[in-house]
């Protein structure tokens, strides 16, 4: 079994290392390339909301989020209904993005499975929920994990 964890190190730390390429190209960061992801789907969200969403802390997210902001990806705004509440939008330059960025992703997902049958990448995407379920309920659940 600990082969099987030297595995998926090394095919994280190249596929993340080749991610961060893809997206940076698109002024994205790796990690951000999720969050966008996110807000594309549903645009105005909350930092927990956004937080359940990718199943990370909140202050992860506003981390991202300040950077996020920094580089002119998004925009902080009171929600109008209830002035407590922050909430996340896209900026014209995140729109802008999303085209390319998912071509980015694609091509990046195409490259990493080339070699696998339409079978094994069936097999490769239901083991891998299982697994990212398996470990949402590992012991140190208050440990954070991150989007990046």
């Amino acid at each position: 079994m600990t082969e099987l964890l030297r595995l998926f190190t090394r095919a994280h730390k190249l596929l993340r290392a080749a991610s961060d390429e893809a997206m940076s190209a698109h002024g994205v960061r790796i990690g951000q390339n999720l969050v966008l992801e996110v807000l594309w789907q549903t645009d105005g969200l909350t930092p927990g909301e956004l937080a359940g969403r990718l199943q990370v802390s909140t202050p992860t997210v506003v981390n991202t989020a300040t950077r996020m902001e920094a580089a002119g990806l998004l925009v902080r705004r009171r929600d109008p209904a209830d002035g407590r509440l922050v909430r996340l939008h896209l900026t014209d330059k995140a729109r802008e993005a999303q085209g390319p960025v998912e071509a980015a992703r694609r091509r990046l997902a195409e490259h990493a499975t080339a070699t696998l049958t339409e079978d094994e990448r069936r097999h490769l995407r239901s083991a891998l929920e299982k697994i990212i379920e398996r470990m949402g309920s590992w012991p140190a659940q208050g440990a954070d994990r991150g989007t990046d």
